[in-house]
């Protein structure tokens, strides 16, 4: 890698870092927004599921954004929203208006995700040199996932919780000049079709109603009408947007694209990890935090190691990692820890919460699986994609993790009410858990078979 090739990933990986991290970092800082703005726990609940609603529901358009308009227009715009909405939140004088700025922040991380990735994929073109970057690309958010917990409670305790959002200014700005300065300006764009507005609408219409029809599934026996209402109408947009893509000339997603068995395999796998990742950040916040007791600031001072053995790995692990196991390989070595993590969070509900157990457990997942799994399945999500459509593939995979993450919790919130117990953590959602990482592994397990067939074939040929 050159200078510049090197200073254009970091660029690149600070903006996937940055969204990663808005998710993780509110977590721990929930009881002192919940204190100052008066508000019980499902209302505050609604600051992380519009983030990744509108993340996850607007990522299509910020990927054929990227590809249509250009990917340094579209990085610069996704910046700018991502600052002024953080700068927003933390100013923010009530609830609702702190509510409205964090769905700015997904809209912003919708358009900033995609085109980061697709600078990344269209910076590095030899393979190996490619599947290298977008691994480090891919660490940046498995670090922003991995860190946020730990800088979350720390800030929330010594400085106040506006911090958590104030804390990304001074990040984007620097990123935003950086970024003019050394990106490469987009070249001539031939003549493209123009965007397929009505598709648009109708995929981040129908997204928003089931993540909101699932998110309110612990109360459908008080309103069973409506909530049963979203999810028909949510399922009767997403098929009349499915209907639209096989019919029209120029879709919003090309149908093509999902003949690509990596594709689908990979965005299969990052909807377990979206469910699996976002409830564990979840589960450890209520397991420190009201089953072992520990403070905010002192569940973050536990979890602040696994950031930095995230951090080691990334630099220094799956560089030497990439060179000797497939991609495929790296993604079923990180399920399992996932799954080791789990089941160690499982074993440690029975014994009283031994402390070296409940840390070993999010070693597994936050410190080394998370880190393994978002480097591999982001490889896997472009391998084989056509460059012009990198844009759209990215943020595929993007909102299938957070469609993934909004769903999963929403489950894991619901499965509780049928197994109450004298603890916040049951058993119940760390079964899931360990569900939702051996679902994806085996989806991973078929895909390394039918690599090494396909291989078998080419080489009798």
């Amino acid at each position: 890698m050159t200078r510049k090739e090197n200073t254009i990933l970091i660029l690149a990986s600070i903006g996937t870092f940055v969204e990663a991290l808005d998710i993780a970092i509110i977590n721990l800082t929930i009881p002192a927004i919940q204190q100052q703005f008066q508000v019980d726990k499902e209302t505050v609940q609604w600051l992380q599921t519009l983030y990744v609603l509108f993340f996850g529901g607007f990522l299509i358009i910020g990927g054929k954004l990227t590809d249509h308009i250009g990917k340094k227009k579209i990085f610069m715009w996704g910046t700018v929203l991502f600052f002024l909405s953080s700068l927003g939140a933390g100013l923010s004088s009530n609830f609702i208006l702190l509510a409205v700025f964090r769905a700015i922040q997904g809209f912003g991380a919708a358009l900033l995700m995609p085109a980061s990735l697709a600078i990344v994929t269209h910076t590095f073109r030899q393979p190996k040199e490619r599947s290298r970057a977008l691994g480090i690309f891919s660490s940046f958010a498995a670090i922003g996932s991995g860190s946020g917990l730990s800088v979350g409670g720390l800030i929330s305790t010594y400085i106040s919780w506006n911090w958590v959002f104030l804390i990304n200014v001074p990040i984007l700005l620097f990123t935003f000049f950086a970024a003019l300065y050394h990106f490469p300006k987009d070249p001539v764009a031939e003549k493209k079709n123009n965007v397929d507005v009505v598709a648009s609408m109708l995929l981040v219409s129908g997204l928003l109603l089931l993540t909101f029809g699932v998110h309110d599934l612990p109360y459908i026996e008080e309103r069973p009408f409506s909530i049963i209402g979203l999810l028909l109408l949510s399922f009767l947009l997403l098929a009349t947007f499915v209907s639209r893509l096989l019919t029209q000339k120029h879709p919003l997603i090309d149908p093509a694209l999902f003949s690509n068995q990596s594709l689908v395999v990979s965005n299969l796998s990052f909807f377990l990890l979206g469910a699996f990742f976002i409830g564990f950040l979840f589960l450890i916040s209520l397991m420190l935090q009201q089953d072992m007791e520990y403070s905010a600031a002192g569940a973050g001072l536990l979890l602040v190691p696994f950031s930095m053995l995230s951090a080691l790995i990334a630099k220094f692990a799956i560089p030497k990692i990439s060179d000797r196991l497939s991609t495929v390989t790296i993604g079923i070595l990180g399920m399992f820890f996932m799954f080791s993590g789990a089941i160690a969070l499982l074993a440690a509900l029975y014994l009283g919460h031994p402390l070296p157990l409940v840390l070993f457990g999010a070693a597994c997942i936050s410190g080394i699986g998370m880190t393994l799994c978002f480097t591999s399945l982001s490889v896997l999500g472009v391998r084989n994609v056509p460059a012009t459509h990198y844009g759209v593939a990215s943020s595929l995979t993007s909102t299938t993790y957070f469609l993934g993450a909004g769903i999963g919790l929403s489950v894991l919130s619901f499965a509780g009410q049928f197994v109450p117990g004298s603890t916040s953590v049951g058993p119940l959602a760390l079964c899931i858990l360990a569900g939702y990482a051996a679902v994806a592994g085996g989806l991973l397990v078929y895909l390394g078979i039918a690599d090494k067939r396909k291989h078998a074939i080419v080489a009798t040929v």
